[in-house]
């Protein structure tokens, strides 16, 4: 089972050194990526083990673990943030830049609807002067509350001075050209009006940034402003602001420019893209230490306190107790002699010789030199019991 778990462990650094070299290799080279990557999710791997298994230097463990954690999650992070973004952030855009040019052509529409309408009373006014002209005369020396038309008057009786009358003269042709210009004003008005409704009627909010921008401009660049502010006479018109291109692309530029976007709105405003893509990204590296973890103390170190419950002992003061009872066999290895020994610690080599970490030979019980070198490692770090039966002489 320990295998298996250790096997898992692998297979997601696997994946974590997969995101990491990913990530690494938006902003280094491939190579320097992938040898980094390695680096550390090597040390991420065994340190995982080495904290579950040694008790020895685990600050030093603990300090290499988060560090190379750190990196490891940061790297693997932008790599799915990247690949998340790469799929959804155009789709982002698209429909952004759809919202902003639509809020545009409504606010044209809506002002060329005012205009259409006011020049289609001019429309109707100046005909209807073209025919008082021409029965009546002496039309254009009336004044206007229309600025429009005031204007179209003063402009007839400059044309035509001293030349007063009724009848087909100088200033009726000066008032009918002036209704087919007001007209005219009123037909490009019109067909802005129309070109702006087709590009709604065939706009696609999944349209690419480039083809919207230049589906709009095709419409809203045939606007006639200058005969809009003329016609409703309000001095200035307030043009809705059309985005650039620049302000809506569909993907960033480099993976440098990946990079710095992922922490960029991680910080700023995180979305649940950003939240999920960190959450995954170490949630790989935490798996892999509580596998350690929970690996770490079986089969070897729960027998070794249960031999050391078997003698009511803590498991410092049991290690230290069976120590003191090795003696040197040839070849440098570690001999327990069966005299003298606890029922805990019979019950503990009987163990270690069925599983291969002990041999009885002679009268004795030769030690693994691993298993031996762990038991004294654990004393490195005394604990309680152990400073309390020194101090008691034990």
């Amino acid at each position: 089972m320990i295998r298996g778990l250790f096997v898992v462990s692998v297979l997601l650094s696997v994946v974590s050194w997969y995101t990491t070299f990913e990530g690494m290799a938006l902003y280094l080279s491939r190579w320097f990526a992938l040898l980094a990557s390695l680096g550390v999710q090597g040390a991420l791997l065994f340190t995982a083990w080495l904290l579950g298994s040694h008790r020895a230097r685990r600050t030093q463990i603990i300090v290499v673990y988060s560090i190379t954690a750190l990196v490891s999650v940061a790297f693997s992070y932008v790599s799915l943030y990247t690949w998340f973004a790469q799929r959804e952030r155009p789709a982002l855009v698209q429909r952004q830049l759809f919202d902003r040019l639509a809020a545009a052509a409504q606010q044209a529409e809506e002002t060329l609807t005012a205009a259409s309408g006011e020049a289609r009373k001019h429309v109707v006014a100046l005909e209807e002067m073209t025919e008082a002209e021409k029965r009546v005369g002496y039309l254009a020396k009336a004044v206007d509350a229309d600025p429009y038309l005031a204007k179209a008057r003063e402009a007839v009786a400059q044309e035509a001075q001293g030349r007063e009358g009724s009848g087909e003269g100088v200033r009726y042709s000066a008032f009918a050209r002036y209704a087919r210009l007001a007209q005219q004003t009123q037909a490009q008005i019109d067909g802005a009006r129309q070109g702006l409704a087709q590009w709604r009627s065939r706009a696609n909010p999944t349209d690419a940034s480039a083809e919207q921008l230049r589906g709009f401009h095709a419409a809203y660049d045939g606007i006639p402003w200058v005969e809009v502010t003329s016609t409703l006479h309000n001095g200035t018109i307030a043009r809705p602001s059309v985005p650039s291109l620049a302000e809506f692309v569909d993907q960033t530029g480099s993976g440098q420019e990946d990079l710095m976007l992922a922490f960029t709105e991680l910080f700023s405003a995180p979305t649940g893209r950003h939240v999920f893509s960190l959450a995954l990204a170490a949630f790989l590296d935490v798996i892999i230490i509580l596998i350690a973890l929970v690996s770490s103390g079986a089969p070897e170190s729960q027998w070794a306190q249960g031999a050391a419950a078997l003698d009511s002992l803590d498991g410092q003061v049991f290690a230290r107790d069976l120590l003191r009872k090795v003696q040197v066999a040839p070849g440098g290895l570690a001999r327990l002699p069966d005299e003298g020994l606890s029922a805990g610690e019979t019950q503990l080599l009987l163990l270690l010789s069925n599983r291969g970490l002990a041999t009885h030979a002679d009268g004795g019980f030769l030690l693994d030199p691993a298993y031996h070198a762990s038991l004294v490692e654990g004393l490195a770090v005394r604990g309680v019991p152990l400073r309390a039966s020194r101090a008691a002489g034990v």
